[in-house]
């Protein structure tokens, strides 16, 4: 559809323009998302500005110039953290922050952290155009290298600003260039030491608050714009090894083998059900799977694979991870073959207060929206950033779910309604 048509104009074609009011302007978003959509653009109208590259830092130099326009006050810290501030009426209160990022996947899509950061700022323009001024100092805030698609670890910036970094595992890491992290700091104009001061006190943050799409379709199916986020998933991965004994497919009689794809497909089949019965809000996947000889007429003797569990509840995963350990075992033990497993990644959940809930529910009201809380399965910077400050998120509806896929897409009506619903919880804080 970009082929035929710049991706302003797709934004504009069924824009309800009664929704420009009170100093925000569809027509100014839609115009930054088309500008920021060149940068990096793929053959395939997607969007590649990695962690730490040359185009992501030239998207927020963009953002940069926009913020000084609005009148921000613009600085840049040592994780290449981007931060536009306001004065408040009262400047010594701590500041309310509100963004996300401009990195990409590769070939991802156009709103993806990129409409939070504009949403951010669209509340400054229409402060600036409506003459108003919060009584709490307000920032946008731009957080470097979100995805992790440089080093297959994100959220680099917020944990910067947070002092959350295991900085000798992060020197430990190479791009897919052979480039080391501190190699890739120096290539655009940080360093590690730059990187390690970024660290902020967090007595001078009040607050955060994040719009993001949604990236799944509860808000598409509900109708509605924008919903309230309830918390942010912790992932829990666990890599599995099944054993069992390869050999010869047609001379091993059916009765008398130790098939680890077969126990391996029998867990993952069940794995699939165990969520549902625990939590609503709980996920399993198994993405990654490993076949061993992996031959046409060889039975499989070996099956490695990966879980990824997540729930924004904490007892509630570990429950599933529980029951997918005894599941493993079950499989096992009923095909003659051995199990055994590591934990990988073990992430906890974030918790949206239900004061901050109902903050965003009362500014959805304010707007003529009805109120839909949902919980988000990815991370964020919320999820770093909240560990330690009170947060709240906004979802903005995502057409069929798609996400870090050229043909995500959001449509104008809803990112404008967000930024409302942004702006009125910001103002009411």
């Amino acid at each position: 559809m970009e082929d035929t048509l710049k991706l302003k104009e797709r934004l504009l074609e069924r824009y309800d323009a009664q929704l420009d009011k009170d100093g925000i302007s569809g027509k100014r978003l839609a115009e930054r998302l088309d500008i920021l959509s060149e940068i990096g653009r793929t053959a395939d109208n997607g969007s590649n500005r990695p962690g730490f590259s040359h185009e992501e830092k030239a998207a927020k130099e963009l953002v940069m110039q926009w913020m000084e326009e609005a009148g921000m006050q613009v600085r840049m810290d040592g994780a290449g953290n981007v931060f536009g501030r306001l004065e408040g009426t009262n400047p010594d209160l701590p500041a309310v922050l509100s963004g996300s990022h401009v990195d990409t996947v590769p070939n991802g899509g156009h709103f993806d952290g990129t409409l939070g950061v504009l949403a951010a700022l669209e509340v400054a323009e229409a402060w600036k155009a409506t003459g108003y001024q919060p009584e709490k100092p307000y920032e946008v805030v731009v957080f470097t290298d979100e995805e992790g698609s440089r080093f297959q670890e994100g959220l680099s910036g917020s944990e910067a600003m947070m002092g959350q970094v295991d900085l000798e595992a992060k020197k430990t890491r190479r791009d897919a260039n052979g480039m080391w992290f501190e190699e890739v700091l120096e290539d655009v104009g940080l360093s590690v030491d730059s990187y390690v001061s970024a660290k902020r006190d967090v007595k001078e943050i009040d607050s955060f608050v994040e719009v993001h799409i949604e990236q799944g379709k509860r808000l598409e199916k509900a109708g509605l714009p924008c919903g309230v986020v309830t918390g942010i998933a912790g992932p829990h991965w666990l890599h599995f090894t099944f054993e069992g004994k390869a050999g010869h497919a047609g001379n091993t009689p059916m009765d008398d083998r130790q098939d680890a794809l077969v126990a391996a497909s029998e867990f993952i089949l069940a794995l699939h059900h165990i969520p549902r019965q625990i939590n609503d809000s709980a996920v399993a996947t198994v993405g990654k799977l490993f076949v061993e000889p992996n031959g046409v007429n060889v039975i499989p003797g070996k099956v490695t694979l990966y879980v990824d569990i997540r729930d924004i509840y904490e007892d509630s995963r570990e429950e599933v991870v529980e029951r997918v350990l005894q599941l493993s075992k079950d499989a096992a033990d009923k095909h003659g073959v051995k199990v055994s497993h590591e934990d990988m990644l073990i992430t906890s959940p974030v918790l949206v207060s239900k004061e901050r809930q109902e903050r965003m529910a009362q500014a959805l009201h304010a707007n003529g929206i009805q109120p839909f809380a949902l919980p988000s399965g990815a991370g964020h910077d919320s999820q770093v950033v909240g560990s330690r400050v009170p947060m709240a998120m906004l979802f903005v509806q995502s057409k069929d779910g798609i996400s870090h896929n050229p043909a995500e897409w959001s449509e104008l009506s809803d990112c404008v309604q967000a930024v409302h619903v942004l702006k009125n919880y910001i103002e009411n804080l």
